[in-house]
């Protein structure tokens, strides 16, 4: 399989999750099914049907959580030298040609985006014309209504 990129940060946060779906999720799940146990006929207990169906959804989400780690490749933007260029996990301030806007993005993986924080994909088109980029360059973006431009103003690794 494929490495994955991920930040150090991305890679805690599904750290966190992971240790919070095993040690406290799955406990409580296993307490829900033995309660609904305890009320007796299984054939119509909606809380033991419940308490299974959100059994399931945890440990299908342990095994795609510890996946992604396992196929991680951990990034540390700080440890970069790209040369100023526009890489996985640089910081990027960017203006937009069309309406003057100054905006701030990090290049990060797909679990981790996040455009309200500032944070897109690796694989967004807004990423994909970026990369290899260096600042003064400008990426002409193919968005959904229609092409944008971008001038990079700083890269940052941070």
């Amino acid at each position: 399989m494929n490495k994955t990129p991920l930040t150090v940060k991305g890679a805690e946060k599904l750290g966190a999750e992971l240790h919070q779906l095993k040690t406290v999720e799955r406990p409580r799940t296993i307490a829900a099914i033995a309660e609904a146990r305890s009320h007796g006929d299984l054939s119509e207990n909606a809380e033991y049907d419940a308490a299974k169906e959100r059994q399931g959804f945890v440990e299908g989400r342990i095994q795609e959580v510890e996946g992604k780690l396992a196929n991680a490749q951990i990034i540390d933007p700080k440890l970069l030298d790209a040369d100023g260029r526009c890489v996985f996990g640089a910081t990027l301030d960017l203006d937009d040609q069309e309406s003057g806007a100054r905006v701030c993005y990090q290049i990060v993986g797909e679990d981790e985006a996040d455009i309200k924080a500032g944070k897109i994909s690796i694989n967004s088109p807004i990423a994909r014309a970026l990369i290899g980029k260096f600042a003064g360059d400008i990426a002409e973006v193919q968005a959904p209504g229609g092409v944008r431009e971008y001038e990079v103003i700083a890269v940052r690794y941070e």
